[in-house]
């Protein structure tokens, strides 16, 4: 396998760092609340992220490079939307529309191959656009519930899903723009490098977000660091898998690609909770394999 082809396994080991991330962070939502157990990733994550950081300098021999404007930029446009993101789809819960919302928080992908074309030319080919597309019907079909048709004729869940995925994909592509312009340096240095700052910069944001809106908080999240040192490390490594794959491929595959992580949700409900599959969530997890196997070949 050819490094410029690392991107694959990349992403499929950080999409499986995120489902264990996210089942992690569920059980600390009934303590922390919402943004409380979001922040354990960044919070938790940031000394782990050091530690990567460390070895990879310790290995490849790199220097740590300056930070450039235009670096900054690009790590504030994804650090940022990110978090925007995350609010989005925590407003999004607290809707009756949520399932139509999420079906439009599908559309990521597509948003995310738009923007990298704009903003950093990242070029698709005819063959990689219609497996993102597949792939997106795909997710979209399996997020839908009976009777949600109807909640498409709102307004508000459709700008709140349409606004939280253009956050989620500004997000990628900031964090891609962010990693291929560190000068001088390995592109796992590199990937390791933004991840050490990005993570950074929202600890501090989502940190003074709390202290101001919710300072008893922060002493609840750290009572649970047991376990919140173990969901802040399994998200840092994933983090660390999705840097490394933006370091190589245009930021629309790997969000494609990551679309498994559906598969392997939809695994673990089926084994641990026994939850049966409908024909639709069936249809759809056959879009989704057809997309990814068309992007992957392509």
């Amino acid at each position: 396998m050819s490094i410029a082809t690392l991107w694959i396994p990349f992403t499929i080991i950080a999409a499986l760092g995120q489902v264990a991330r996210n089942a992690m962070q569920r059980q600390l939502t009934g303590p922390l609340g919402t943004w409380g157990a979001t922040n354990i990733r960044f919070l938790f994550g940031f000394p782990f992220s050091l530690v990567f950081f460390a070895l990879v300098l310790s290995a490849s021999g790199d220097h740590v490079p300056w930070p450039t404007a235009v670096f900054w930029l690009w790590l504030l446009l994804g650090a940022l939307s990110q978090i925007v993101g995350t609010g989005l789809m925590l407003l999004a819960m607290n809707d009756r529309s949520f399932v139509v919302t999420t079906a439009y928080l599908k559309t990521e992908a597509i948003q995310t191959a738009i923007f990298g074309f704009v903003f950093l030319g990242d070029h698709l080919t005819v063959l990689k656009v219609i497996a993102i597309l597949i792939a997106t019907a795909g997710v979209v079909i399996a997020a839908l519930r009976p009777g949600a048709e109807k909640g498409f004729a709102d307004l508000k869940p459709t700008l709140i899903g349409l606004a939280a995925a253009a956050a989620f994909a500004l997000s990628a592509v900031g964090f891609r723009g962010a990693v291929i312009v560190v000068p001088g340096v390995s592109f796992v240095t590199a990937a390791s490098y933004t991840l050490v700052l990005g993570l950074f910069l929202q600890t501090l944001i989502l940190t003074i977000y709390l202290l101001a809106r919710a300072p008893d908080l922060l002493g609840k999240i750290l009572s649970l660091w047991k376990p919140s040192m173990f969901a802040g490390f399994v998200g840092a490594f994933a983090s660390q898998f999705w840097f490394l794959a933006f370091a190589l491929t245009a930021a629309a595959n790997v969000r494609t690609l990551a679309l498994v992580e559906v598969l392997f949700a939809q695994g673990v409900a089926y084994y641990s909770f026994k939850q049966p599959l409908s024909v639709r969530e069936l249809s759809g997890i056959a879009l989704i394999v057809v997309g990814v196997a068309l992007l992957v070949l392509a």
